[in-house]
């Protein structure tokens, strides 16, 4: 049975979405649909009988993975967290799912409330290219000094204008962010010439195909083409042209967005303990 709609009240909803981006255009509504929040949208409202939009916390770019989306609703039914999530999930594609939801006060915001947003990319170091893991890790062939890409990270710690990692197509009012922490680390495989790397990101937002363009200076100074150093010359230019070449979309996960802990939201899903930690 469908919910009743309560009359002359609306509730505000958060839901925790995990994606796998590789099928979609990119997380925004788009002409022509095919993008996650087209997905979302569809199976909320043929779970309430009723149009829903959402607003989300971080939009993400074509191929790129989401593991604690967070996006809020306002609705005029009332229903249990558990029925939200069981029965949005039924009208899904099995590339995403609810993972949690929870009802919030009105002035909560999925994207003005955040106080910083967490992603991390996995790529692979091996001879040979990806294949089970192909569309959720990058690949590069050659050895990687991690010790040399975490001081090339160093640079970019903190607040500055990055425009040298901005994409043209890029919406924001300023290039300047603050970044928190990177933090590059080799996941060993026992008995294997290769490993898998992660690299954690953290700061109050992100420019527009900001992560991918930072992983490709790091990656560039792991493989010794560059010194850790370059990567200040490459800050410093604000420059798109003088900075590596942006690296795939496969092995970016957004593993969602920090808010105050007053919001009562939670911050981790099974799925983080999928990825190599």
């Amino acid at each position: 049975m469908h919910p009743e709609p309560v009359t002359g009240a609306t509730r505000r909803v958060a839901l925790g979405v995990s994606y796998v981006g590789t099928a979609y255009k990119g997380w925004q509504s788009q002409p022509g649909g095919g993008t996650v929040q087209d997905a979302l949208e569809a199976a909320l409202t043929a779970f309430a009988v009723v149009p829903h939009k959402v607003m989300c916390a971080g939009r993400t770019d074509a191929g790129v993975h989401g593991i604690n989306q967070v996006v809020h609703l306002d609705t005029p039914l009332n229903r249990e967290p558990f029925s939200w999530v069981r029965g949005t999930n039924a009208f899904l594609p099995p590339d995403v799912a609810v993972q949690w939801a929870c009802e919030v006060s009105p002035a909560f915001h999925a994207r003005n409330s955040a106080v910083g947003r967490r992603y991390a990319y996995i790529v692979l170091e091996s001879a040979v290219r990806p294949a089970l893991e192909s569309g959720r890790v990058g690949w590069v062939f050659r050895p990687l000094d991690g010790a040399a890409m975490q001081a090339a990270a160093a640079h970019l710690i903190g607040e500055h204008d990055f425009s040298s990692f901005r994409s043209a197509m890029c919406q924001s009012p300023t290039p300047v962010k603050h970044l928190r922490e990177i933090v590059v680390r080799r996941c060993e495989r026992a008995g294997h010439a290769g490993a898998y790397w992660r690299v954690d990101f953290e700061g109050n937002a992100f420019l527009h195909h900001m992560i991918r363009n930072i992983m490709g200076c790091l990656l560039t100074v792991g493989m010794g083409n560059q010194p850790p150093d370059w990567v200040a010359a490459v800050r410093d230019a604000r420059d798109r042209k003088v900075a590596a070449p942006t690296f795939a979309p496969d092995g970016l996960y957004f593993l969602g967005p920090r808010y105050d802990p007053s919001w009562g939201l939670p911050e981790h899903v099974p799925a983080m303990d999928w990825l190599p930690a």
